[in-house]
């Protein structure tokens, strides 16, 4: 299949019956070009489909008109963050540039150094690993790993929903609790973790040290843990995970067993994704504000391109769901 030529400002001044040089006024913004002239190159310019060179535009101007979404992979928590982002950024005269850098060490600096400066103005990170301060564009993160004490950051109260949602377990009158843990370099999932064993404590009870395993946030490996804990001679009667990947995955699990989700296997999840309301039955889960997670790190991000002042640390509150995945045990069973 040929290549579509790239379409050129000799093409638009001939759609548009004017010269070169006034295509080139009219993209650069200059003056000397009447009103129905600039309106018929515009015209031209969207028919055609022309597209200048942006990183050649942005060396003139010093600025490209875009900011840049850049996460680790499009899974459903960056996905919904990007909703937010896009809709705060409507109307700010910045364009969107989504990116995704992969979970090699040091993404973050490497997408930055690509992006930043020569396609980018700015750029949201979501759950970046590795960058500190001296960045080469203004850059809010969203849920870094290291927590808020580095960049200009958004985030939820990560303790308090595992601390809820373990609360509503054990009011339901469960004792074995298995708990799919997050990444464990990650700020989040050690807050996730923690809110998970204060509840326990807050209730006067132990934690299972063989039901509190690292499932790094990917339901291959919380399927495989979940497997293994049902295969237990004292399995655990419910489950929290910490996203709703994990959770989603552990009642998978469990009704390919023939076991009933929540009559005997309750399960709570983290995030609220999509994919939880749809789940079957609903996942009972802690609701991150994911949208307003992306928009206001977009408007924070336009305010320090701005210079407007702006708070450094923004925490969203949370929410717990409670839906149709979770219900007191068997008679028994606690």
């Amino acid at each position: 299949m040929d290549t579509p030529a790239r379409i050129k400002l000799a093409d638009v001044a001939a759609a548009a019956g004017v010269s070169v040089p006034t295509v080139s006024k009219v993209v650069n913004g200059r003056y000397g070009v009447s009103a129905a002239t600039t309106e018929a190159v515009q015209r031209a310019i969207d028919e055609l489909g022309y597209a200048g060179n942006l990183s050649a535009a942005a060396l003139r101007a010093g600025k490209t008109q875009v900011l840049g979404v850049l996460v680790a992979e499009f899974d459903p928590f960056a996905a919904e963050l990007l909703k937010g982002a896009d809709k705060a950024a409507r109307g700010s005269g910045y364009e969107l540039l989504a990116h995704s850098g992969g979970f090699t060490h040091g993404w973050e600096r490497r997408s930055l150094a690509r992006l930043g400066g020569t396609l980018i103005d700015g750029a949201v990170i979501v759950t970046p690993t590795v960058l500190d301060g001296d960045m080469v564009v203004p850059v809010v993160a969203v849920d870094p790993h290291f927590g808020p004490n580095r960049l200009p950051t958004i985030d939820v109260d990560n303790f308090d929903g595992t601390l809820q949602a373990t609360h509503h377990l054990i009011e339901l009158g469960h004792r074995r609790i298995g708990f799919l843990g997050g990444r464990s370099e990650l700020d989040s999932a050690q807050s996730r973790e923690g809110g998970f064993r204060h509840a326990h404590a807050q209730a006067g009870l132990e934690v299972d040290p063989t039901l509190v395993v690292e499932a790094r946030y990917q339901a291959e490996l919380a399927a495989t843990i979940t497997e293994s804990w049902l295969d237990s001679a004292n399995p655990p009667t419910a489950i929290v995970g910490a996203n709703d990947v994990s959770a989603i995955a552990a009642m998978n699990v469990a009704q390919n067993r023939g076991l009933s989700v929540p009559a005997d296997l309750s399960v709570v999840g983290f995030d609220d994704v999509p994919d939880a309301a749809l789940a079957t039955p609903p996942l009972t889960t802690v609701r991150e504000p994911l949208h307003d997670m992306g928009a206001a790190a977009m408007q924070m991000l336009l305010d320090r391109i701005d210079g407007n002042s702006t708070d450094t640390h923004v925490r969203l509150p949370i929410e717990l769901v409670l839906r149709d995945s979770t219900a007191p045990p068997r008679p028994g069973r606690a």
